[in-house]
């Protein structure tokens, strides 16, 4: 399949045998039963979970609703039923009528039955004694492979609206109708793949820290677990109790038929019970076993047979990773035998150093390797090998899909502490734009939680548009954030600051929070402003002195755990400082913006008018100037800064004098921004300004575009701490020529695609790739992209043509990024869905046969996307030294 594609260089001499540590280990186990189908039993859990704890529910418009939490005995399921509050009357005559929980005894409707998806996009399941025909809301099911993380307390969109219920009602302390007021200390969130939230709050009474404890423990024993056992097995783990509907622990022929649906693998309906008897016969079973359904290991051979073999499929249709292994290490071994297992110096010599280029490798990481490989819980009919220094062709393939051989390269994906320690101008800085709206700039909500989404996210530096709200009832004033002049709705300064310093007491060993402050507040709502951020904030507030100010900035490694303030620094400074408002009304492009001419006179007028408060002025580092000159802006202190709208970015790049910003960048720090015509809040390409050395190119972070995935790549550098070192390149003085390389990449095959938003329902996908390298060249960005022909009604094992290759020029490979993105193809292009996608900057790509491990639109890898890669070949050849 691959002839004449290898070696890329000649093969090294065979390698001295394994080390004597390495032939001291004890061989591997034979082949034994899969256990990740129980795998968290093992953890302890009171019964009380399993006939249900009293909670109350959050609905989306900030209502609370009598639930009831419940985990499956198998622990990989959790449910929120709805229950209803019966009167009772009270025992002494003529008192008052109490209030009690109860359990409607009929059956609910399995949501599935209907087309209908849970909460992580698994199907609901049918507990046979719950209903929710008096409630607002049906049952929710979360599987635990779809929790990102369990926080406590109410950080929210849910918690907030209901908090703005409760004032506008004027609750009393008592409950109403039997539902209490929110109290936090009983509250916690189970959240989904970045995005989605199920929100709950504790009956009084109820202990939420035992709650919390033992779902972190089954969270990270399934995060454990998880990491022994083949793609094919998880996968099948992960849809079980939604196909397995009776119950039985088998799959019969009607659910066999759901399974290979649910896994985007499509069969006739007309032919699911010949498909079923078929595969059964191959297995050997009587007809009394075919009639009581396959187990769950027969039906992990029911993947690996339809992925690999050809009773199925045609010869076509499947990658032949027993071809590619033969391509690799010879189709016959040295006593003539056909192939079926590799040994370790092989391995190392044919397929490490000469295909992939790691020459770094050595016999130790080798044996490591195949350690692993060899704990790996695969398919009975895989074939299994027990010599502890070879693997088979499975526990190949099932390396070449790993996260091991992924396409991003690991020592640039690790956390490196020794490179925190330069000054914070040497970095480029993850940051967001209006952080605080949910949707488009005019008339979205704005949301507190949109502040925690983006920290856990990766971005350090964040925007607040602060206005002067009303008073409470003391007459204090009260800050507000929104975006000016629209129809966004207001949130409270306080909440978005007391949202920061919850998310450093989780995570005190963050590096700086930048807090963007477009400061519009009269001197007394400055006053509360500082305040508010020194009694929320404590130690964790950085307030810089007058010595700090000279010479370099501080580095990330001595802020660590800081919040830190740019906004205005000089008391007194009005004419000289910019806000987003004052740097789009100077770019005459963003003149013709949708802000009519008015505003945009008007809002500048108040940022240049409105002086700094001296409260608030101490506590800033960073001080926002006006651009006249380069010649001027390089010789300010270093703590001056400047922003820039991306039309400004594009006018600058272009510019004979943009090696200027390149220098002003190495001392001081600059932030882009999206034009104020992106009214939609959608994306521009960072690109452009990162190769400028620029730190804060600001983007919606709303909006999950192409662009905001670009960053989301860049910044999965440096284990996603946020802050990742510019290359040297940006560093030097004068004009400097970027490093370019030429690629070729080929799209062989994917691996558990799911459905668009990671949905249980919905016909098979059709998917198609598309590779795009997002560079610039002499002042200009430029976009190449090449799509693959598309696979029809498969998600699960998709091959594309091999012989399909994609060339790529790249001008600048220190700042160019490569995407790879998975679409679901529909009738017409403009209805073509996203599936999933994954971003790797070129300076950070490995060449040969690489797995590209793919993330969903909110850039997580759970649920239904844990699994899902592409298999790639990647040939480079720089046409300049190192990047």
């Amino acid at each position: 399949m691959f002839s004449g594609s290898f070696p890329f260089r000649s093969a090294p001499s065979p390698s001295t045998q394994p080390t004597a540590a390495a032939a001291n280990r004890s061989p591997p186990s034979p082949p034994k039963k899969i256990t990740f189908k129980y795998a968290l039993e093992r953890i302890r859990v009171n019964d009380r979970f399993f006939a249900g704890i009293n909670v109350f529910k959050v609905t989306p418009n900030g209502k609370l609703e009598p639930a009831l939490f419940t985990l499956s005995r198998d622990r990989f399921i959790l449910s929120v039923l709805p229950r209803k509050l019966e009167r009772m009357s009270s025992n002494s005559g003529g008192g008052a009528s109490l209030l009690r929980p109860t359990i409607l005894r009929s059956r609910i409707k399995s949501a599935n039955s209907t087309g209908g998806d849970s909460l992580d996009g698994t199907s609901s399941i049918d507990t046979g004694v719950f209903s929710g025909a008096s409630m607002n809301f049906g049952m929710d099911t979360v599987n635990v492979g779809s929790i990102d993380r369990i926080q406590s307390g109410q950080n929210t969109l849910k918690f907030e609206l209901a908090r703005q219920r409760e004032r506008k009602q004027g609750l009393s302390p008592r409950n109403v109708g039997g539902i209490p007021l929110l109290d936090e200390s009983r509250c916690f969130s189970l959240i989904f793949r970045g995005a989605k939230t199920l929100d709950l709050m504790v009956d009084e009474g109820g202990d939420r820290e035992e709650i919390l404890y033992v779902l972190t423990a089954i969270v990270k024993e399934y995060g454990r677990a998880k990491l022994k056992v083949g793609n094919e097995v998880q996968l099948l783990r992960y849809v079980w109790n939604d196909v397995d509907r009776d119950n039985s622990n088998t799959i019969n022929e009607k659910e066999m038929g759901e399974l290979l649906n649910r896994i985007n693998f499509q069969i006739k309906e007309k032919n699911h019970s010949a498909v079923y008897q078929k595969f059964a016969k191959t297995l050997g079973l009587d007809k009394a076993t075919r009639k009581r359904g396959l187990t769950f290991e027969q039906c992990v051979t029911l993947l690996h047979k339809t992925k690999r073999d050809t009773w199925q499929v045609k010869p076509g249709e499947i990658l032949d990773f027993t071809q590619l292994f033969y391509d690799m290490f010879g189709q016959f071994m040295n006593n003539n035998k056909v192939r079926k297992k590799v040994s370790a110096t092989s391995f190392l010599n044919r397929f490490l150093i000469t295909v992939q280029g790691e020459d770094d490798k050595t016999m130790d990481d080798v044996m490591k390797l195949f350690a692993s490989l060899h704990d790996l819980e695969l398919a009975h009919v895989a074939n299994h090998v027990t010599e502890k220094d070879y693997i088979s062709i499975d526990h190949f393939e099932a390396y070449l899909l790993s996260r091991s051989n992924d396409i991003f390269d690991p020592q640039r994906e690790k956390y490196r502490k020794e490179d925190m320690s330069r000054p914070l101008s040497e970095y480029w800085i993850n940051s967001s734009h209006n952080t605080y709206l949910t949707g488009d700039q005019l008339t979205s909500r704005s949301s507190v939680e949109m502040y925690t989404k983006a920290l856990y996210r990766g971005c350090r530096c964040v925007e607040l548009d602060i206005w002067d709200g009303g008073k409470d009832d003391f007459g204090n004033p009260i800050p507000i954030v929104y975006h000016g002049h629209t129809m966004t709705s207001k949130i409270l300064f306080e909440d978005i600051i007391k949202s920061f310093q919850v998310f450093l007491m989780l995570h005190p060993g963050t590096y700086p929070l930048i807090l963007s402050l477009e400061n519009h507040c009269s001197l007394p709502f400055q006053e509360v402003m500082a305040a508010q951020l020194k009694s929320i904030l404590g130690k964790n507030l950085y307030i810089p002195d007058e010595q700090s100010l000279l010479g370099e900035l501080p580095s990330p490694a001595q802020l660590r755990g800081m919040v830190v303030l740019k906004g205005r620094r000089p008391i007194g400074a009005t004419d000289d400082y910019d806000t987003d408002d004052d740097a789009a009304a100077d770019d005459m492009t963003d003149q013709q913006s949708v802000r009519t001419e008015r505003t945009s006179v008007s809002s500048r007028k108040l940022a240049t008018s409105v002086k700094i408060a001296p409260e608030l002025a101490k506590l800033t580092l960073f001080h926002g100037t006006k651009f006249r000159s380069w010649d001027e802006s390089i010789e300010t202190p270093t703590y001056h800064m400047h922003s820039f709208s991306e039309s400004r970015v594009k006018a600058f790049s272009k510019s004979p004098q943009s090696y200027r910003w390149v220098e002003y960048n190495q001392r001081h720090l600059s932030r882009a921004f999206p034009s104020g015509k992106r009214v939609d809040s959608s994306n521009y390409s960072p690109i452009l300004a990162w190769s400028t050395g620029c730190q804060m190119v600001a983007l919606n972070y709303q909006t999950p575009d192409e662009p905001l995935r670009i960053n989301d790549g860049r910044f999965r550098e440096n284990g996603e701490k946020g802050y990742v070192l510019k290359p040297s390149s940006l560093m030097m003085k004068g004009k400097v020529e970027p490093s370019a390389l030429l690629l070729e990449v080929k799209i062989l095959s994917g691996s558990c695609l799911p459905k668009p938003g990671g949905l249980s329902s919905g016909d098979c996908i059709d998917p198609y790739v598309i590779v795009s390298l997002f560079d610039c060249h002499e002042g200009r960005e430029t976009t190449t992209s090449q799509n693959t022909n598309v696979v029809m009604n498969n998600g699960f094992s998709p091959i594309w043509n091999f012989e399909d290759s994609y060339h790529f020029q790249v001008q600048n490979a220190a700042v160019a990024v490569m995407q790879f993105t998975v679409w679901d193809k529909n009738s017409s292009p403009k209805s073509d869905e996203f599936i999933a996608s994954a971003s790797v900057p070129i300076s950070c790509m490995r060449q040969g046969i690489r797995s590209v491990q793919l993330f969903d639109a909110n850039n997580t890898r759970s649920g239904a996307f844990d699994f899902a890669s592409l298999l790639v070949l990647v040939r480079f050849e720089y046409s300049q030294a190192e990047l």
